[in-house]
């Protein structure tokens, strides 16, 4: 799917009333919640008699608070209603909360607004599983990051605008009375929108909902936790949200004491922040290649942190001004530029680490219980924003600085990710492959999508370089269980990363009967789970870019597992990095230039009966060409 094709989505009725259903939900969210937290931080003695800090950190937490306690059961709703209708009760709701919160700006009546803010976590937490088990159920699998990615931009846009216009409109001439008729006429329109929803069918339309939403939250978050990878991206993707949460309940302070500006400086720091969140996660598909890409996960990890830190020492060389200042006097203060391209950047990358742990939740959940795994991470979501709350509201009596608020969360995110990725070593190795692939070198893929996306399968490829493995991994949209020489899998740092990903070791009968047979054991029994395996059929490293006839490892295979063989051809990288030469065993051959003319072609697969080494060899062969 190209870039434009990405938002060719907005043109179907598949996708775009869903869209803008959602969009408007968050809009309308944002709009509401901006303008209280304004008012409560520019205009709190005429309000309330509690702190603006700790009001600040408390609404967030209120907003999510639902999420602790309803998910499970939306979760169960998701799974039995049909999805269009749903969506449509869940407007009718958020108008009769903009009801509610009319009354309490007109009567100046705080406890009506944080109700309002209760009842639109009720709102969020109800749609919240529709919202991405909707979107595996009309979209195409190679549509999916680029669905996610237009879904997150757009989220974070209709939160850009809603708090431009929220904070734009209470303080203007009558504008309680702007922001309750504005409110309410978007909760009308997400309505509207809604009746567009084309039909999607329940997955499970007898399930028994569990009246304990309490019982079901356990049995969710247990089920989840039988998928490893899942349910470590639902922490991965929580911690998201742990992060934001305390950057962004900072920003309305931040704006006003630290920087000394009015309300249009706290939008132009969540315009900038929005902004990037955008640009993030419509990345994800260019640099994903059109797949689900975990290995962007470690890479957005790194800038939060990176550029976290680096949010504190810019705050630190921001020159305060003595009074008050707005948007456009805040843009002609010395170090501010710095300031907003660190809010910019957290926010790009927070794009890049969001969006494929939303895939891959997608695509290696249970279809049928995707919703209640969505809804398993709500609450995951929920206790994490609560907790940051907490954290914030501690932060502030242990008299942190908000730069150091900043500091200190960065520091925590790169513990965070080191321990999440130590568990999952599958984020680590993704994300050496694809640096490997984007950056020393350019990888072309031709017909990549010949690799099945599920099922098992024999990958063959000729061997070139100490990296093909990498390449070859980087390139699948699946998980890759490697056959190689034992003594390439005992390579220092190389050998860490063959080992985490599962590869198998394999020794010549000659060398180590018994490793040899218990490699074709491995084999057969990965072959068994569904697992794609890849072979170098040559046995061998080549030693002058040629290919070398292929030995009889793969017929021995094939025997034993009846499946499909996909021939596979590395072009070009023979002399580019760490290939073999009699005289040199490591050399860095960059004449021709690091990044030119590398491709991996695919050809069609070949079924077991017809996989003989020699007919492989002329597919492998063909596939290759000319090239080294």
């Amino acid at each position: 799917m190209s870039q434009a094709s990405q938002f060719s989505l907005l043109t179907q009725r598949r996708f775009a009333p869903f869209f803008w259903t959602q969009f408007l939900g968050a809009f309308n969210d944002n709009v509401f919640k901006t303008a209280l937290l304004v008012i409560l931080t520019y205009e709190a003695a005429s309000w309330t008699t509690l702190d603006p800090a700790v009001l600040n950190s408390l609404i967030p937490g209120l907003f999510i608070l639902p999420y602790v306690v309803f998910s499970a059961t939306a979760g169960q709703i998701a799974e039995k209603v049909e999805k269009g209708r749903l969506a449509r009760f869940v407007k009718m709701f958020e108008i009769a909360i903009m009801l509610v919160a009319g009354i309490g700006w007109m009567t100046h009546t705080l406890w009506l607004l944080i109700a309002s803010v209760v009842g639109m976590g009720v709102h969020s937490t109800l749609f919240g599983p529709v919202k991405y088990a909707y979107l595996p159920q009309h979209l195409k699998p190679e549509e999916l990051v680029g669905g996610n990615g237009v879904v997150e931009m757009g989220t974070f846009v209709g939160i850009l605008l809603g708090q431009i216009l929220g904070a734009a409109l209470v303080v203007m001439k009558n504008g309680l009375l702007l922001v309750a008729g504005a409110t309410m006429f978007f909760a009308l329109l997400g309505l509207l929108a809604s009746y567009r929803i084309p039909h999607s069918p329940a997955p499970m339309p007898d399930l028994k909902i569990n009246p304990n939403p309490f019982a079901e939250s356990v049995r969710n978050i247990g089920h989840a936790r039988k998928n490893r990878t899942v349910f470590l991206s639902m922490l991965g993707n929580s911690w998201f949200w742990f992060y934001g949460a305390i950057i962004l309940s900072q920003f309305p302070l931040y704006a006003k004491e630290f920087l000394n500006g009015d309300s249009s400086v706290f939008v132009m720091l969540l315009t900038v922040f929005s902004v990037g969140v955008g640009v993030g996660s419509l990345l994800c598909e260019k640099l994903s290649g059109h797949k689900v890409e975990i290995g962007l996960v470690p890479f957005g990890s790194i800038g939060l942190s990176l550029f976290g830190i680096d949010l504190y020492f810019a705050s630190m060389g921001y020159v305060r001004p003595a009074l008050p200042v707005d948007m456009l006097g805040m843009l002609a203060q010395a170090g501010v530029t710095r300031v907003l391209f660190d809010i910019a950047m957290v926010g790009v990358f927070g794009g890049l680490f969001i969006v494929p742990l939303f895939a891959l939740i997608q695509t290696r959940c249970e279809p049928a219980h995707l919703s209640r795994t969505i809804g398993g991470m709500n609450i995951l979501n929920a206790l994490f924003m609560i907790c940051a709350a907490g954290m914030a509201i501690l932060m502030i009596k242990l008299h942190f600085t908000i730069p150091e608020m900043f500091l200190a969360t960065a520091i925590l995110n790169a513990l965070v990710a080191l321990y999440i990725f130590s568990l999952v070593p599958e984020f680590l190795v993704r994300f050496v492959a694809w640096m490997l692939i984007h950056t020393i070198h350019r990888v072309k893929t031709v017909d990549v999508e010949r690799i099945p996306e599920e099922g098992p399968a024999v990958l063959v490829c000729n061997h070139v370089s100490y990296v093909d493995a990498l390449v070859i991994g980087a390139a699948s949209p699946r998980p890759i269980r490697f056959v190689m020489d034992h003594k390439i899998f005992r390579m220092p740092l190389m050998g860490w990363l063959f080992r985490t990903a599962r590869a198998i070791p394999i020794a010549p009968a000659k060398e180590d009967p018994f490793l040899m047979e218990k490699a074709y054991i491995d084999i057969a029994q990965a072959l068994h789970e569904g697992d794609l395996v890849c072979i170098f059929p040559e046995g061998r490293l080549t030693s002058t870019g040629e290919m070398g006839e292929f030995r009889g490892g793969i017929a021995k295979i094939v025997e034993r597992s009846k499946v499909p063989v996909i021939p596979m051809a590395l072009r070009g990288l023979w002399g580019s990095l760490l290939t073999r030469d009699p005289g040199n065993l490591f050399e860095r051959s960059f004449a021709r230039g690091p990044r030119s003319r590398l491709a991996l072609a695919v050809g069609a697969p070949v079924a077991p009966e017809e996989a003989t080494p020699d007919y492989l060899h002329k597919q492998v062969l063909a596939l290759r060409g000319d090239w080294k």
